[in-house]
């Protein structure tokens, strides 16, 4: 209702009581959908902003307003320098203008998601804040007032034409006389309970930012869960302003955040789920250890050079299977390699059950962040939870840089955001006692870990390096990744090489599980 026209017209009057006789000196934009006018008065300056979003269509009148360096820009330059010499409210219209000095007019059409400031200038074209809204380039401003017949002959049968003949009301206006039982009286009563609500309005003096039906709302009826009380309009609509949004901001604000840990956890569930039946199936496929068994058993009778053998699986009712060998080694060599096979399974094994118990973990944090969320009243509560994006925060903070940190153990562990910065980042960003990593054999982000002087690189943080180096490769999505590791000395680029190639020339390598925390 804060853009009704019983209120604006006694918004009109207010403001040309502060205003007139008042010199405008800036009008400018620093957001596309906000026009900012300064009047120069006897005392502290005056603003009104006109905030004219899809969203919210409002006026506001900020006690200051501090001018932003850049990107903002001067408009409406006809009007500066103009005296105010009153306000005009069109009669049943949603708008009312300055009348200012020289001829000069400043619409405030506050027609919801079709808002707009408007400047005419004698007889030539009207000049638009926004000039997207076409048809507002043919207003008149002499033809803006609007008849209504109150006449009781002109009453409306049809419940369904009350809203379009009365249509200064609004729709708040006509659910405050449903819940009235308008529709329930007598038909001579309706007319007279319309009447008597125009009557009401005409003569409010009190104004009220109230909740209703779960919106905040300004409002001439005292009706809903009223919060403040006014007898000011200015004082009314710019408490409805800074209410609605910050309301509107907490509500944007709670659903951003519920919204992006809901598909983090439907992302976490997935990986569970993948990480899940990898894990069964390496569980389930215990062959390795099986075979080593089998050959140990039977390495008596396994000929030397053999590249196959059929023995009886005694874990399998005695039923013969076929076991392939590498005819370079021997029957003892083969079982030593699938004992150590079956060794490696028991590592991926655990590193799976880690990772599933991880995940698990931080499904049941991220489902009561969300209930935390949605139980908060304020975005101060809101902020209080701690619960802001800081991965996108501390890549934000990090931009200028070529590499993204990590912490762990005390600890810098610095990788490479692309190829190029992979060069910086190993060029000229190193020392040759730092310990650089990359996944073994496909492209991914170069990894320092920083060195620290008197000191020995930990193997739970080169670990952790390796964990950072195979996530930041081809190979994020492998259950297990083998990692290159080597001090920075050994690693140097040729000429010609492209962004990203290195050559290593001594390396160890180490296998981890992909894992970004």
């Amino acid at each position: 209702m804060h853009n009704n026209y019983y209120f604006l017209k006694k918004l009109s009057p207010a403001l040309e009581r502060e205003l007139k006789g008042t010199v405008i000196s800036e009008c400018f934009s620093q957001n596309k959908d906000e026009l900012i006018i300064r009047f120069e008065t006897a005392g502290d300056p005056f603003f009104i902003k006109a905030t004219l979003t899809p969203k919210l269509s409002s006026l506001s009148f900020p006690k200051d307003f501090h001018r932003a360096r850049k990107n903002s820009v001067d408009l409406f330059e006809t009007i500066i320098g103009r005296r105010v010499l009153g306000t005009k409210q069109f009669s049943n219209e949603r708008s009312f203008c300055l009348q200012l000095s020289d001829n000069i007019a400043v619409l405030f059409k506050m027609h919801g998601n079709k808002g707009n400031v408007i400047v005419f200038e004698g007889v030539n074209s009207p000049m638009l804040f926004k000039n997207s809204l076409i048809a507002d380039s043919k207003l008149v401003l002499n033809e803006l007032d609007r008849e209504i017949d109150w006449s009781s002959a002109a009453f409306p049968k049809d419940p369904a034409d009350w809203q379009r003949h009365y249509f200064t009301f609004g729709k708040m206006v006509w659910q405050y006389l449903s819940a009235q039982g308008i529709d329930r009286m007598p038909d001579e009563e309706k007319w007279a309970t319309v009447i008597s609500m125009r009557d009401m309005l005409e003569v409010a003096e009190h104004f009220f930012t109230a909740e209703v039906n779960g919106k905040i709302v300004l409002s001439l009826l005292d009706y809903g869960n009223i919060k403040r009380t006014f007898n000011d309009p200015l004082a009314a609509l710019n408490d409805f302003f800074y209410t609605i949004t910050h309301v509107t901001n907490f509500e944007e604000q709670q659903q951003k955040l519920i919204s992006t840990l809901t598909g983090k956890i439907q992302s976490s569930k997935n990986y569970y789920a993948k990480t899940f039946a990898k894990a069964k199936q390496v569980e389930q496929d215990n062959n390795y250890k099986v075979w080593a068994d089998l050959i140990m058993a039977n390495m008596h009778s396994i000929p030397a050079g053999a590249d196959k053998v059929v023995v009886d699986n005694f874990y399998n009712e005695n039923k013969p299977v076929e076991i392939k060998l590498r005819k370079d080694q021997s029957p003892q060599k083969n079982a030593e390699t699938f004992y150590r096979k079956s060794k490696n399974q028991q590592i991926e094994i655990d590193k799976l059950q880690e990772i599933l118990r991880h995940k698990k973990n931080e499904i049941e944090r991220m489902e009561k962040e969300i209930e935390a969320v949605r139980d908060a009243q304020s975005l101060k509560q809101l902020n209080a939870l701690g619960i802001v994006n800081s991965e996108t925060e501390k890549a934000n903070e990090n931009e200028p840089l070529p590499y993204h940190e990590f912490i762990f153990k005390g600890y810098k562990i610095w990788v490479g955001k692309n190829a190029e910065s992979n060069d910086t980042l190993t060029l000229k960003l190193s020392y040759k006692e730092d310990l650089w990593l990359h996944a073994k054999d496909v492209s991914g982000s170069h990894v320092l870990i920083k060195h620290q002087a008197g000191k020995n690189f930990p193997k739970d943080v080169i670990e952790r390096a390796a964990e950072l180096a195979a996530y930041n490769s081809k190979r994020k999505n492998d259950s297990l990744c083998p990692v290159i590791v080597t001090p920075k000395k050994f690693v140097r680029k040729r000429k010609g090489d492209p962004a990203g190639a290195v050559v290593v020339e001594k390396e160890s390598v180490v296998m981890v599980v992909p894992r970004l925390s």
